[in-house]
């Protein structure tokens, strides 16, 4: 069928075609069905969806990315024709009813995705078959290594050994990978840190760094860079390392599901060519992995999974019963992590966490105390150093110090209303307010604690800031501290085991973090 191009300014992350419903008919597609548009030795396979109003018989609508990629003449009719489903839908079919997929099905379903060949709608029944039925290691290494070979991949020659890290995320304030990069780089390894943005956090790593220096980095920038000074701080996103994930997140996150940790994770470690990589686990009552036999269970598959690609996997279980730090938002978080650098002095737990973790990698490399090293290089400014060149080779300004970074103009101050000590802190309330006030989205918004667990408190002292850059921010934030009890005063002792109301003024919290 010959059909008249009619621009739409819209732009969708899938090919989209709209048809009149007399065409569709006639065609024989129906919404969600797709049609092959071919104008001379150009085509493009799309999605339909049918119009009555906005597209007249003989016209076919089309969003602003497809006639970009086929740079149409729109005074020249398109040839439409009907195109069967991709073969792919039917192993996501077979997932759906339990079966294991093997290699070549999983890579189908992985090339389709990526060439945006599959619907929301189909791949939201991939995403909840592997919630619902799970995957056996053999499926997850084959699915690991298709969005591998579906992305981009770090190619630093010369017979490097890459050390990595990652986090699984369900700890505000988590700014640890700006302190161990420099301190493993300092030590002579090479580390190519790639990071993500904040998905439901209040910040991620690249949100935070952004703030110091920039990390939209192109492949060829990021080798300069650690080929100069063994390690970067960069957003995964900019190098297109493993597309599939993006996409699957999109499904993953209004469903507050996460069946694609993994894969997910051991793609893009396997892109970058680590070698030898440390998982951080945050475990807590409020973080994904809650008990030791979770944390088990899932340090033993992220290890089986990396000897099966070739990568050297230790887990670390942290403590995540408390936000990391003081700070919690991009811009109070960068504050915090360069002025440890800077001093050598900071947060006890956060110096611990950072040098347990670089320890390990150090360890990887044959010291024999690594962390001990770890923090000798923390303390004795070399990592410092080490940051200022990292900062300066990705285009920032070296000498950048931590109040050049600024923070929100509003602000406000909870204050305790009686005395006794810190009994708790809710990591999930914690990172509500930092995300209303604005984060990550506002850089200078956040939550400033004052105080931590096991502190003691007075009447009248303050608890925590909230900073936002934004007065209506602020107020809403504000407002729910004063309702959520995020932080919890009592007395130092107790027969019972006090625990934070609910007040039922949020969403459901749900960790998702790359």
């Amino acid at each position: 069928m010959l059909l008249k191009a009619k621009p739409l300014p819209l732009e969708a992350d899938k090919p989209i075609a709209v048809l009149n419903k007399e065409d569709a008919k006639e065609l024989g597609v129906k919404p969600l069905g797709r049609v092959r548009i071919k104008s001379g030795k150009k085509e493009i396979v799309a999605i339909v969806n049918e119009a009555e109003r906005i597209v007249k018989p003989g016209e076919i609508g089309l969003y602003e990315d497809i006639l970009e990629r086929l740079k149409l003449d729109l005074r020249k009719p398109l040839l439409v024709s009907p195109e069967e489903s991709p073969k792919s839908l039917i192993y996501i079919k077979r997932k759906m009813k339990g079966c294991v997929l093997t290699k070549g099905e999983i890579d189908a379903i992985v090339k389709d995705t990526v060439s945006n060949k599959l619907s929301d709608i189909e791949l939201t029944a991939f995403v909840t078959s592997l919630y619902n039925h799970g995957m056996t290691m053999s499926e997850i290494l084959n699915l690991s290594m298709a969005m591998k070979n579906a992305g981009s991949s770090l190619d630093l020659g010369g017979g490097k050994t890459i050390y990595d890290k990652h986090s699984i995320g369900g700890i505000p304030g988590d700014k640890t990978s700006i302190i161990v990069v420099p301190i493993v780089a300092a030590a002579g390894l090479t580390i190519p840190k790639t990071s993500s943005r904040a998905i439901t956090s209040p910040a991620g790593t690249a949100d935070r760094f952004e703030c110091i220096a920039p990390v939209n980095l192109s492949i060829e920038q990021i080798k300069k860079v650690v080929k100069k000074t063994g390690g970067c701080i960069v957003w995964g996103g900019a190098v297109d390392l493993s597309p599939a994930d993006d996409m699957f997140i999109k499904i993953e996150y209004p469903l507050s599901i996460d069946p694609f940790l993994l894969p997910s994770v051991m793609s893009k470690k396997k892109a970058v060519g680590a070698k030898y990589l440390v998982i951080d686990i945050p475990t807590g009552d409020e973080a994904k992995i809650t008990t030791s036999e979770e944390f088990e269970n899932l340090a033993d598959k992220f290890i089986t999974l990396g000897k099966k690609m070739g990568i050297t996997v230790n887990a670390v279980s942290t403590y995540a019963d408390e936000p990391l730090g003081f700070a919690v938002g991009p811009a109070i978080e960068a504050r915090e992590a360069l002025k440890l650098l800077m001093t050598g002095e900071g947060p006890a737990d956060l110096i611990d966490k950072a040098a347990t973790i670089a320890g390990v990698l150090l360890s990887f490399a044959g010291h024999k105390d690594g962390k001990t090293m770890a923090l000798h290089i923390l303390k004795s400014g070399k990592a410092y150093r080490k940051l200022r060149e990292i900062i300066e080779a990705q285009g920032g300004n070296p000498d950048i110090k931590p109040k050049d970074i600024r923070l929100g103009s509003e602000r406000a101050e909870i204050i305790s209303k009686h005395d006794g000590i810190v009994k708790k802190i809710s990591n999930r309330y914690i990172a509500i307010l930092a995300r209303q006030a604005g984060a990550p989205a506002h850089r200078g918004a956040g939550v400033l604690l004052h105080k931590k667990i096991g502190d003691k408190v007075k009447k009248g002292d303050v608890l925590f800031e909230i900073y936002a850059e934004k007065k209506d921010k602020l107020k809403l934030a504000e407002e729910s501290a004063n309702n959520l009890e995020a932080m919890r005063v009592g007395k130092r002792s107790s027969v019972t085991l006090e625990r934070l109301p609910d007040k039922g003024n949020h969403r459901e919290y749900f960790i998702l973090e790359r």
